[in-house]
C-alpha cells in the first residue's frame, strides 16, 4: 500500500509504503514529490501511482506527479490539456489512463467535467 499527502492543520507532500508482510512503514520520496495538498485522487498504474488535482496552500491546482516505487522516485505530470483545476474530484485507471471527473473548483463550483491521462507520461485531450 502506498499513500501520500493529505491535510491535518496544514497541507503534506510525504508518504509511505506499507510492507504487509514486514509489518514496516518506508517513507516515500520527497524530491520532485507534487506540491503540498488534500482532496487529489490518487491511482495504480501497474507501475506507479499517479496522483493528480487538489488543494493545496496556493488553491485548488490541476498539476500531479508520478511515483515509481521501485526507484522510489516522483516524476510531474504534464499540464498540457490538463482538466481545470479541481478538488474532491474522482478518479480510475482503465488499465491505460487515468480518467478524472467531477469535483469543485476554487470557488467550490461543482464541475461535470474531467479528462483522461495517459499513464505513459503523455496526455490525451480532455
Amino acid at each position: 500500500m502506498i499513500v501520500w499527502g493529505g491535510g491535518y492543520d496544514g497541507y503534506f507532500d510525504t508518504g509511505g509504503r506499507y510492507n504487509s508482510r514486514a509489518d514496516t512503514w518506508t517513507a516515500t520520496s520527497t524530491i520532485n514529490a507534487p506540491t503540498a495538498r488534500t482532496g487529489h485522487t490518487a491511482v495504480w498504474s501497474g507501475g506507479a501511482v499517479i496522483v493528480w488535482g487538489g488543494l493545496g496552500a496556493s488553491g485548488v491546482t490541476k498539476t500531479g506527479g508520478r511515483y515509481d516505487p521501485v526507484t522510489n522516485s516522483w516524476m510531474g505530470t504534464s499540464k498540457n490539456h490538463a482538466p481545470l483545476a479541481r478538488s474532491g474530484h474522482t478518479a480510475v485507471w482503465t488499465g491505460s489512463e487515468m480518467f478524472v471527473w467531477g469535483g469543485v473548483n476554487s470557488a467550490g463550483d461543482a464541475l461535470g467535467d474531467g479528462g483522461r491521462y495517459c499513464g505513459q507520461g503523455t496526455d490525451a485531450d480532455p
